[in-house]
């Protein structure tokens, strides 16, 4: 490490001792200090949760996910419905499936023991480049160069690393590999992350209040916000569905399981047609899984990574079980508690309304 990426890390871990978030999976550097370590069970859950998720909301599933399974072991034991209904909400579900398999991995080839390498935590399931690098270097002070995407708005300013992302991340994360510390990789991941959180923020960043402002090039050369680059978006396609609602005497509402593979996999969901990311489903009462007097409810869009959705909303009062299989009625009272991704919650949303 030259001098400059040497004072960089110092003066990054100056302003994380004092500006840390205080964030209910992290260890402080106080505490570490007082000789507390960092989980690696808890750092693992919330880096999976974390992904594409933002920090408030993950904190309240973080909670929930620890009152229910404190220790990977139980994870372990907990049934895959079980773990899709807590996850239910927060979007990603094939996190939630790969929680699973990674918590019996675990238990099963590894003692109950987070490995400590990058490479070895690859190997799990559910774990990538990413991932693997913040809890080897936040768990275990391994050197590892962790790079998110606050990270990559920081490294991409202070260069003015001008090669649009994603090309961009090869030269963004030999720089943070120069740039990490041997000693406390875990604080300076942490750090860069926070740095980006709250400061190097994507609009109108606080760049008065950065410790690293006077060798910012960005701030030197032109407007921080223009970094990093990014390609030109593409629009999202747009496909289509109807989703049907049925409700009986006592306001249960009807729910089957999806397909164990493809998009929400394994969840919950009232009947829906065919749609998929690539193909439109049907639409119009004739659709529907069942006879019944079903009436339009409006629609309802949900934006998906690759594609919008949008699903035309029925609902039909039934008496009768009707003839679908391997459907059940869901109460009132138990409806939050099912495995429900928003996309149902939603459709549910309108047709009760």
């Amino acid at each position: 490490m030259n001098h400059s990426t040497t004072a960089h890390a110092e003066t990054l871990l100056n302003w994380y001792d004092k500006h840390h978030r205080s964030l209910p999976w992290r260890v402080s550097p106080q505490d570490r200090n007082r000789g507390e370590r960092p989980d690696p069970y808890r750092i693992w859950l919330s880096e999976i949760m974390l992904q594409q998720t933002t920090v408030q909301a993950v904190k309240p599933y973080f909670a929930d996910f620890l009152k229910r399974w404190p220790t990977i072991s139980e994870l372990a034991a907990a049934s895959e419905e079980d773990v899709l209904k807590a996850w239910a909400g927060l979007g990603y579900y094939s996190r939630a499936r790969n929680l699973k398999k990674c918590a019996d991995t675990i238990m099963r080839d590894h003692g109950g023991r987070f490995p400590q390498t990058t490479e070895a935590l690859k190997n799990l399931p559910g774990i990538g480049d990413y991932t693997a690098a913040a809890i080897a270097a936040i768990a275990f002070d391994s050197h590892a160069a962790v790079v998110d995407g606050n990270i990559e708005r920081v490294i991409s300013r202070l260069n003015a690393i001008d090669t649009p992302l994603p090309a961009a991340k090869t030269e963004i994360k030999a720089i943070v590999h120069d740039m990490t510390p041997e000693e406390r990789p875990g604080d300076f991941a942490q750090a860069l992350m926070d740095l980006g959180a709250r400061l190097c923020t994507p609009k109108r960043p606080a760049c008065a209040l950065c410790p690293f402002n006077s060798d910012c090039e960005a701030l030197a050369s032109s407007d921080p916000e223009l970094y990093p680059v990014k390609p030109a978006k593409k629009a999202k396609p747009v496909r289509r569905g109807a989703a049907f609602v049925a409700v009986d005497s006592a306001g249960a509402i009807l729910l089957r399981r999806r397909p164990d593979s493809g998009l929400l996999a394994g969840m919950s969901e009232v009947p829906t047609t065919d749609w998929t990311a690539r193909r439109d489903g049907a639409t119009g009462p004739q659709a529907a899984p069942f006879s019944a007097d079903w009436q339009a409810k409006g629609s309802i869009k949900h934006v998906f990574t690759h594609f919008e959705l949008r699903l035309d909303v029925y609902r039909a009062d039934v008496k009768a079980n009707p003839p679908l299989e391997s459907a059940w009625w869901s109460p009132p009272g138990e409806i939050d508690g099912e495995a429900l991704p928003t996309v149902m919650k939603k459709a549910i949303a309108a047709a009760i309304s």
